[in-house]
């Protein structure tokens, strides 16, 4: 299945080059920060910059037998921060609780965290990370109108959107409902927003720029026969403020699932840098799964014209993505089903245009 996806994949690069006016792969470099203090590696936590520093906080993994193995998932609170790039991480505090899978952006307040889930339940919570002397702060803001975890959020202006997910455990039933919260605000409190018109989905990515709000792939969760299974997605939705609507854009070249969000955006081309296609769902035996696929999905937001690089350095799911010191930070994440790295990737630009 790789090797026709790649003969296809190069055979529609080529066409959608003539229309291309994005950076390429060769515009992009790749470096790797101090890896977390955790051995594991965490996925699904929260990540942002408040006063300079990099936060990256909670997440879950297995921490002594893999889940083929009768491993036991774990929910961790450790908040570390990184001051600079060849600094060491420092554990500054916990979270309220143990939280994973939630959605994190970087405000001019602080890290933004909103909803997430622990082994049982789903959250509601919405709170903002900050440090003053060493220490984390945290400042409760008001809660979800539901409680999410695994949707996909970013950051337009000053308002925080948050789309899909679902309200419990289990992966029986997602949401396409759509929140936004005006940080700007005196009093700031959630909103309900069109819903997108695409399917529910959860572990979607998402983007923004100055006056649009994306939400990109997933998966969707359809009955089938008697048990609910994973539909990878490849349709991607434009939302836009000022006019309250929806858009579709056009579908992806491949399903994404989990790819790092908020997806990076330079020069005008928004990029999903790994998650999972879906082509290896089921692989056996699960300890020779090879990892996801080392590719990115690139849309320019100018021409709504898609193109797929492979050969990426590092192949990631169930991450965030945040911007610290000109780079976009890939804190940990899955390197395939259940195993985490604990390496945290950066990529920036050659020379931004």
């Amino acid at each position: 299945m790789r090797q026709t996806r790649l003969m296809i994949t190069t055979v529609a690069t080529l066409t959608a080059a003539r229309a291309w006016a994005g950076i390429g792969a060769d515009d992009l470099r790749w470096s790797q920060l101090p890896p977390l203090p955790d051995p594991v590696g965490v996925a699904g936590a929260f990540a942002g910059v408040s006063d300079g520093k990099l936060f990256v906080a909670g997440g879950a993994n297995f921490p002594d037998k893999m889940p083929w193995q009768g491993g036991q998932k774990i929910w961790l609170d450790t908040v570390y921060a990184l001051d600079q790039t060849n600094s060491h991480w420092r554990v500054v505090g916990k979270l309220p609780r143990p939280l994973a899978y939630g959605v994190s952006l970087t405000t001019k307040h602080g890290v933004l965290c909103i909803g997430g889930s622990d082994a049982m339940r789903h959250y509601a919570d919405t709170f903002l990370l900050t440090e003053t002397n060493g220490k984390i702060v945290i400042r409760s803001l008001p809660s979800l109108p539901v409680p999410l975890a695994n949707a996909a959020g970013a950051l337009v202006g000053q308002v925080a959107y948050v789309a899909g997910g679902a309200e419990t455990p289990g992966e029986q039933a997602a949401l396409n409902r759509v929140f936004a919260l005006d940080l700007a605000a005196s009093k700031p409190e959630w909103r309900e927003l069109p819903p997108c018109p695409g399917e529910a989905r959860i572990l979607a990515a998402a983007g923004a720029t100055a006056d649009a709000f994306y939400l990109l792939g997933g998966a969707a969760l359809r009955l089938q026969g008697d048990q609910v299974k994973r539909v990878y997605l490849r349709d991607a939705w434009k939302y836009l403020p000022a006019a309250g609507k929806w858009e579709r854009l056009a579908d992806l070249p491949w399903p994404s699932v989990a790819a790092p969000s908020p997806a990076p955006i330079v020069d005008s081309t928004l990029l999903l840098l790994g998650g999972d296609d879906g082509s290896l769902t089921g692989f056996q035996p699960p300890e020779r799964h090879p990892g996801f696929p080392r590719v990115a999905q690139a849309l320019d937001l100018r021409s709504g014209t898609w193109l797929q690089w492979d050969g990426l350095p590092m192949a990631r799911a169930t991450l965030p993505a945040t911007e610290w010191r000109g780079l976009f930070v890939l804190p940990s994440g899955e390197v395939r089903p259940g195993v985490r790295s604990p390496e945290v990737w950066t990529v920036r630009w050659a020379a931004p245009r």
